[in-house]
């Protein structure tokens, strides 16, 4: 069991108020303009990419189809509303900065979550498994803490602890 302390932070209550305050500005103030797919939707629609992945120009050829169409508009089928497109066009452009900064901030967020996560599972285990050898031991109080925890791992027969009970 690795007892290195990769991280070691604490957020101040008045910070993450302040952080919770501005994630409910950001949900009030985008919710409007938002829309939610339905998985199947998801799934079926054609979706944009924004050419920086391998063989995908989607964005860069939606860009060139928006100025040709602007500039030459002979070509335009009578069933394509240009300023709709435009207004759509316009809606990615704006938003994908946006996206992308809150899924790097998803990103580091996660990570972060999952550090620390793993850290306390880690020293939760090592506590665990004193008191189980405490309790083998008949040490004082052990047996009712090891009773009381060692519940986590009785699901189906299987420990779930990736080696980690001893």
């Amino acid at each position: 069991m690795s007892t290195k302390n990769s991280i070691s932070i604490q957020i101040p209550e008045e910070e993450l108020t302040s952080i919770r305050n501005a994630l409910n500005t950001l949900k009030t103030t985008l919710g409007p303009y938002l829309v939610a797919l339905s998985p199947s939707e998801r799934q079926t629609i054609p979706k944009m990419g924004d050419g920086t992945a391998m063989g995908d120009g989607t964005a860069p050829f939606v860009e060139k189809v928006m100025e040709y169409a602007q500039d030459d508009g002979q070509f335009l089928p009578p069933f394509l509303d240009l300023q709709e497109m435009d207004k759509d066009w316009t809606t990615v452009k704006s938003l994908m900065p946006v996206l992308r900064d809150i899924q790097q901030l998803t990103s580091n967020l996660n990570d972060t979550v999952t550090l620390a996560g793993s850290e306390a599972y880690v020293s939760a285990l090592g506590y665990y498994n004193s008191v189980k050898y405490g309790a083998r031991i008949n040490a004082a109080d052990a047996k009712v803490i090891y009773e009381d925890l060692r519940q986590r791992f009785e699901r189906s027969g299987s420990p779930s602890t990736n080696g980690m009970d001893v």
